[in-house]
């Protein structure tokens, strides 16, 4: 196991022990177990029944590819299952494949699966790879999905080319997320998402609305 893997199952081995005893083997990711897709895919599903939704909490944190560790305070117990899950798949599932796999587990996933999918794929190898999964979620209008790859997530500040950057965090104004939730963000900020926000404050401005405290984070006058 890699250290996130490792991480990850020492939480849910120690909040949920009973669950975890035989969870891995029921997905098929047991050592030496050949990948079956749809006991992963059942046991993907089925994370949410199996561990329970409680906040993590406390001062966890995770390391991902480019050696950056944050917190996963605010993950679920279901997320921390669903991330070993597809840390374990994607060991064993031809390089080549791997990006197909996560974005067909995403498309097919129902919200909470999605969400933890999203806060994962910073823990992926050479996570760049799945780039087009991340920015598919920016365009969501299901507001937690979004929050999974825009806030408490460094993959975006990691990844994401820099249109592409400044987008999200217009939308996470947008949508009333606070900025501040948004990764890395003072090594993103650039002269164009100073600009993009500018406007975006003057028109509210203009049409009489108060601008949003969250712009001056942007670089926004």
């Amino acid at each position: 196991m890699s250290d996130p893997a490792a991480a990850l199952a020492a939480i849910l081995r120690q909040r949920r022990p009973e669950a975890f005893a035989t969870w891995l083997a029921d997905a098929s990711l047991a050592a030496g177990a050949s990948f079956d897709r749809t006991a992963f895919e059942l046991a993907f599903a089925g994370a949410g029944r199996r561990f329970g939704t409680d906040t993590i909490g406390g001062g966890i944190t995770l390391t991902g590819a480019s050696g950056r560790a944050w917190s996963i305070a605010g993950w679920g117990l279901d997320d921390a299952a669903r991330a070993l899950l597809v840390l374990g798949a994607v060991a064993v599932i031809p390089e080549a494949a791997q990006p197909g796999f996560v974005d067909d587990l995403y498309r097919a996933g129902a919200s909470r699966e999605r969400r933890a999918l999203l806060r994962a794929l910073a823990l992926l190898p050479d996570p760049q790879r799945f780039l087009a999964t991340a920015l598919d979620a920016c365009r969501t209008s299901t507001l937690p999905v979004f929050e999974a790859i825009a806030c408490e997530n460094p993959y975006p500040a990691e990844c994401f080319p820099k249109p592409r950057f400044n987008q999200m965090a217009l939308k996470a104004v947008f949508t009333g997320i606070a900025v501040d939730r948004i990764l890395l963000l003072a090594t993103r900020r650039s002269g164009e998402l100073a600009r993009m926000a500018a406007d975006y404050a003057a028109e509210r401005r203009a049409a009489g609305r108060p601008v949003p405290a969250d712009l001056a984070l942007l670089g926004a006058p």
